[in-house]
């Protein structure tokens, strides 16, 4: 086929003749109804694994706020009583609103012997007592890793 006719089979202005190329007569449909069995799981890539438990069941659950005013601290503190790490966005607030909410959450874990933390402009993590925070800071990682000479 010319480079012409290409381009315009392209465009959709002719049709093209080329379309048998793309069939696979090897495949086959699957029978209809059928879906993977109770012990079956679809993968596609073998580095994926499915988890056979939910977060809920370990307690391994993270909640993202974003408040819209200091209303929302209620919110934020009865996830943290529940024992969540809340991860609390004030970009989009007052800046006062955002102070009180900030006050507010250092008291929540303070109260709670928890932990604040801010991990970015006007993002702070709040974690409970019995929560390990792993950082990227200089004792967790080598410092010969970008000067690979």
């Amino acid at each position: 086929m010319g480079s012409v006719r290409k381009a315009s089979a392209w465009l959709g202005l002719v049709e093209d003749s080329d379309d048998e190329r793309y069939y696979d007569d090897d495949y086959a449909e699957p029978a209809q109804g059928s879906v993977a069995g109770p012990g079956e799981q679809w993968v596609t890539d073998p580095r994926v694994r499915v988890a056979s438990e939910s977060a809920v069941e370990h307690g391994r659950r993270i909640a993202t706020v974003t408040p819209d005013g200091f209303r929302d601290a209620r919110g934020i503190g009865e996830l943290f009583r529940e024992g969540v790490p809340v991860i609390v966005n004030l970009s989009s607030m007052d800046p006062g609103d955002a102070k009180r909410v900030v006050d507010f959450a250092a008291g929540l874990t303070f109260g709670l012997r928890g932990s604040i933390e801010r991990v970015a402009t006007r993002v702070f993590l709040l974690t409970p007592a019995d929560t390990q925070i792993v950082s990227g800071e200089p004792g967790g990682r080598s410092r010969d890793f970008f000067n690979q000479s």
